[in-house]
């Protein structure tokens, strides 16, 4: 029995991900230095189009321009029927005296072929009776008539012949509307075959627009007169060949304007998308590399130079890579920090529950228990104080702040020491100066937090009968707390070091592990995030001598401008 064979797994590749989908993301990448393949390109590009466009499909639309030529041609054309009938009236009228006068014939023929060229139209003459006189088009040679037409113009250029193709197979049937009449050449045309001939003769002048392969021909009828009598009618006709003609070089003008209008569209348009796709992209790449890299921090392409939008995209996309790749620092120090500090009550305790179950001796044993609860308060403070630590950004960034007075949680906190019996055996002194506005911005339990830990801390180092000095005063726009003891001080190459996570220096009365030494760690970003500062330094005689430590709480006044939510 044949048994179907799974299909192998796709090998991983960074991050999980397959061997296809890098090999996908690798021809993806290949071709992206190409403008054209980027959706916002095409984006760009079509915005910018849509004017020129427009523009272009105006091309075809130009009746109001056609009809005013044709308007114009039609009265250009009654001009010249006037006037080849007045020219008819005047110099080919046979007038004996004693019969109606009327036209010669073979005069009458001589001068429509002789004006018509000069006018550039073609001329016909009826009689009264509607037979054809005279046709400027027929040259007669042995008495055989012959037809004359005039030739095409010749080409200019590819260019305008390429478009000049275009233009007719677009505007072949619309240059001409379909409910003109159609214009029909007979071999023996009368009078009656035209409205306006007819027209002519009774009197009037008259104009027609037919159509003729798909071409306009126009028309125009005069009576030819003499002393009012009418002796025959001129109709004067042309192709709409120059009023085409016309429109052709309007649309020719507005499609090489356009032309050029799209070669510059599409450059800038090119130029512009790569001033904003290729740089985005790089952005994107190179965040790319931030998620799916394993090496240490991937450079963010710097392009704050721009002075632009992008320019501050850059900016942020580094500080936020900086500003995230300190913060898996921080928690890798702290993760190791926790790991330390929490093997050594663990080991403790292990080392005290294995030997308690070997020892006989009572004594012994209360002394192992006794270790062993001191290990379990010590693990119990410092999960307390771990934990504290780890939602303290999660809160400082929820939580709204409110104008504190740092005077006034000065004094209560002395109050309640006081009253407490924590410190019986130390003064407590406040120093201000009066009307002063020592008012802050801030999360008050969070600020209560830092003073009780500088106030339990110098309390610890501070001798009995010692005095605890909290000064609070204002210096420009910041408002000061400090906290003064008169204890041994801090070694000069430690006042950096006190504030780091699980550093403890404590006095060598107090009973070890009594404190996890995350306070003054915690303070110092508690007052960072307030957008203020923590330091420490030495109270020192005039000859020298350490008096005693200091510790000086900065914080931005009420007044000063300060940020509405501490930041993370």
């Amino acid at each position: 029995m044949n048994k179907e064979l799974p299909s192998p797994r796709p090998l991983p590749g960074p991050l999980g991900a397959s061997h296809e989908e890098t090999r996908s993301t690798s021809r993806r990448g290949r071709w992206r230095w190409l403008p054209l393949t980027s959706p916002l390109t095409w984006r760009i590009l079509a915005v910018n189009m849509v004017a020129p466009v427009l523009l272009v499909g105006g091309l075809f639309y130009l009746d109001r321009y056609k009809n005013e030529l044709i308007a114009a041609e039609l009265e250009s054309l009654r001009i010249r029927a006037e006037m080849v009938a007045a020219a008819l009236g005047e110099g080919t009228v046979i007038d004996s005296g004693f019969a109606l006068p009327e036209l010669s014939p073979q005069l009458a023929r001589q001068m429509v072929r002789r004006l018509s060229p000069p006018a550039r139209v073609r001329a016909r003459l009826f009689t009264p009776q509607g037979d054809e006189l005279a046709d400027s088009r027929l040259l007669l040679s042995a008495n055989t008539p012959i037809q004359v037409e005039d030739l095409p113009d010749p080409d200019r250029g590819w260019f305008v012949t390429a478009f000049r193709r275009i233009y007719d197979f677009i505007t072949d049937a619309h240059l001409v509307d379909n409910h003109l009449p159609l214009y029909r050449e007979r071999s023996r045309p009368r009078a009656s075959d035209y409205s306006e001939v007819t027209q002519a003769l009774a009197g009037d002048s008259a104009w027609a627009i037919r159509s003729r392969n798909h071409r306009l021909l126009l028309s125009t009828a005069v009576p030819v007169q003499r002393y009012k009598q009418v002796l025959g009618a001129v109709m004067v006709s042309s192709s709409g060949d120059d009023i085409a003609q016309s429109l052709f070089k309007v649309r020719l003008t507005i499609f090489q304007a356009f032309a050029f209008a799209l070669i510059i569209t599409i450059t800038l348009s090119l130029y512009l998308a790569g001033t904003i796709a290729r740089p985005i992209r790089r952005l994107a790449a190179a965040a790319e590399r931030v998620r799916r890299g394993h090496g240490r921090r991937p450079s963010i392409p710097d392009l704050s130079q721009r002075h632009d939008e992008i320019g501050e995209l850059s900016a942020a996309l580094r500080d936020m890579t900086e500003a995230l790749w300190k913060r898996m620092d921080a928690i890798e120090s702290f993760a190791a920090d926790v790991s330390h500090e929490l093997k050594n009550p663990l080991t403790s305790l292990r080392s005290a529950v294995e030997t308690v179950s070997r020892v006989t001796d009572p004594e012994q044993q209360r002394k192992l228990m006794a270790i062993i609860q001191d290990d379990v308060g010590r693990l119990d403070r410092l999960i307390s104080d771990i934990s504290d630590a780890s939602r303290l950004d999660a809160e400082l960034s929820r939580a709204e702040s409110e104008p504190v007075e740092m005077l006034t949680m000065a004094e209560t906190l002395a109050e309640v020491y006081r009253d407490t019996g924590a410190a019986d055996q130390v003064a407590i002194v406040i120093e201000a100066t009066a009307g002063d506005s020592l008012a802050v911005n801030g999360i008050e339990s969070r600020l209560v937090q830092i003073l009780r830990n500088l106030i339990s801390n110098a309390l610890s180092f501070s001798p009995p009968q010692a005095t605890l000095r909290l000064k609070a005063y204002r210096d420009g726009r910041w408002v000061c707390l400090s906290v003064a003891d008169d204890g041994p001080g801090i070694p000069e190459n430690k006042l950096e070091a006190i504030f780091d996570r699980f550093y403890s220096e404590r006095p060598k009365a107090e009973k070890f592990g009594t404190h996890s030494g995350l306070g003054l760690s915690i303070s110092k970003q508690i007052a960072e995030a307030h957008g203020g500062t923590l330091t420490a330094s030495n109270r020192t005689a005039p000859d020298g001598t350490i008096k005693g430590a200091c510790f000086t709480l900065r914080l931005p006044a009420a007044n000063s401008g300060s940020p509405a939510t501490p930041q993370r």
